[in-house]
């Protein structure tokens, strides 16, 4: 059986050009649909009832996240098109949803598609888009829920509640304020990348520390934190390790 898709798009080369593709080289997905605004968006949604929507990010009569948040009930996958340097890119992957980069290339194209069957069974997308909404609209940043995909269950966790992450090649471990520890397949750059601007830094190539719950900066170049762990400062990073911190304090 055949995917139901709708693309959700007020650019017609961006429609036309993602059509064109999956028609030609994506075999089990079926567009049942296009929609040239957020309006005739929800019109097709609730007619169609798709497995799957393309969405932008930022139509001329509303955004794809405000479209969304007119929809009761998201039992459908979605993949965002959007801008490479669009404001919502982070806020996409921060809750851990897909997306498109404009102009669509094909190959990121099947890794979406390859994702997509991945995760239609095991991800809940409407909670995903309701932390996603959520997020925009937060002032503060550690009330901001990250979504991460764990070997058996998806963990949304608050950013004040992170004490730390420790990385090793590969993986990292989140650690919570009750000192659980949370293992996901994400190295530690991608969540240097993602929390650069969130009160978090790395201080070692194998750590990430979250302001908020730094106790003392030791002279031997050791970060201690609320759980008692005390983790080293890279030589290299000391200066601007302390210069971070002390614009966090002047900031909080």
């Amino acid at each position: 059986m055949k995917i139901k898709s709708l693309i959700i798009d007020d650019d017609p080369f961006i429609r036309d050009l993602l059509k064109d593709k999956i028609d030609q080289y994506i075999d089990d997905v079926e567009i049942v649909g296009l929609a040239t605004s957020g309006e005739t968006g929800l019109e097709m949604i609730a007619a169609h009832k798709p497995d799957l929507i393309f969405l932008d990010v930022e139509m001329s009569d509303m955004t794809g996240f405000e479209m969304l948040s007119r929809i009761p009930t998201i039992d459908f996958q979605i993949i965002f098109i959007t801008a490479f340097n669009h404001y919502a890119i982070k806020a996409i992957r921060f809750n851990a949803l897909d997306y498109l980069v404009k102009p669509i290339d094909l190959g990121e194209l099947r890794v979406a598609m390859t994702r997509f069957h991945a995760n239609a069974k095991t991800s809940s997308p409407s909670q995903k888009v309701e932390h996603a909404i959520n997020n925009l609209a937060v002032t503060d940043p550690g009330d901001e829920v990250l979504t991460l995909q764990l070997q058996d269950q998806e963990l949304n966790i608050q950013l004040k509640d992170i004490t730390r992450i420790e990385g090793d090649r590969n993986y990292s471990t989140i650690v919570s304020l009750s000192n659980e520890k949370s293992l996901t397949s994400k190295t530690l750059g991608h969540f240097e990348d993602l929390l650069a601007d969130k009160g978090f830094f790395r201080c070692h190539k194998s750590h990430i520390v979250n302001a908020t719950h730094i106790v003392e900066v030791k002279k031997e170049g050791k970060v201690v934190m609320a759980d008692q762990s005390a983790l080293p400062i890279a030589r290299r990073k000391n200066e601007a390790f302390k210069t971070w911190l002390a614009e966090w304090k002047a900031g909080g």
